[in-house]
């Protein structure tokens, strides 16, 4: 089975959806920091949007935090992308560390 990729266009879309969401998201999830849920949320719609398979998803033993889910993404799309781009910067965006 071919393995679905994401554009750099899309992520981008992805997270620009999610920081517009941002007052709603934190709402009605609210697990941990705003970046923890932020970087939680968006780890979920790759997992959906990817459609990773068990074995692709990554595993957290112990406590989870913003940084465990920000490596988690980066984690994930590092055979995702269909092109080079720097995912850093939007997560960075995303979660206002500039």
């Amino acid at each position: 089975m071919s393995k679905v990729k994401i554009s750099e266009n899309e992520f981008a879309k992805i997270c620009r959806g999610l920081s517009d969401d941002r007052a709603a998201i934190l709402k009605h999830n609210p697990i941990g920091t705003e970046s923890e849920t932020l970087l939680w949320m968006l780890m979920s719609v790759l997992i959906s949007y990817l459609s990773l398979e068990e074995n692709e998803i990554p595993c957290f033993p112990g406590k989870t935090g913003a940084e465990m889910y920000h490596n988690a993404i980066i984690f994930i799309l590092e055979k995702r992308k269909d092109s080079y781009f720097d995912e850093k910067k939007y997560l960075n965006e995303l979660t206002n560390r500039l």
